[in-house]
């Protein structure tokens, strides 16, 4: 069943940088389109990057510029770089299916991860 394993957050001042990391255990990951979400306290959770399978990215406009997204296939990762931070991106960042088929399900609901939790000081 999947598995999804965030990492890489932390206390960062802004202008900083971070580098989100998650380790998944889908079945045809390389195929996949993933995704990093995040969402702040009192917020809706949002879609920030996805990647395609091979490779095609994809950015929320507020941080164009400033996140890249990568993919390795081979290992089932998928990572977030966060350059440029601002106390706006502070949120509990998640990794997840993103695309047309939407996040993954496992025993009968929609699954998310830990995530990994972002907080950007002003």
């Amino acid at each position: 069943q999947v598995q999804l394993v965030e990492s890489g957050g932390g206390l960062v001042q802004a202008g900083g940088s971070l580098r989100l990391s998650c380790a998944a255990s889908a079945n045809v990951f390389s195929i996949q389109v993933m995704g990093w979400y995040r969402q702040a306290p009192g917020k809706q959770r949002e879609l920030v990057a996805s990647i395609t399978g091979g490779g095609a990215e994809t950015y929320l406009d507020s941080v164009k510029g400033r996140f890249s997204i990568s993919r390795d296939n081979a290992k089932s990762t998928v990572s977030l770089q966060m350059n440029s931070l601002k106390p706006e991106d502070t949120a509990v960042y998640y990794c997840n299916r993103a695309g047309p088929l939407g996040a993954f399900w496992r025993n009968g609901m929609e699954f998310w991860g830990k995530g990994t939790l972002v907080t950007v000081s002003s």
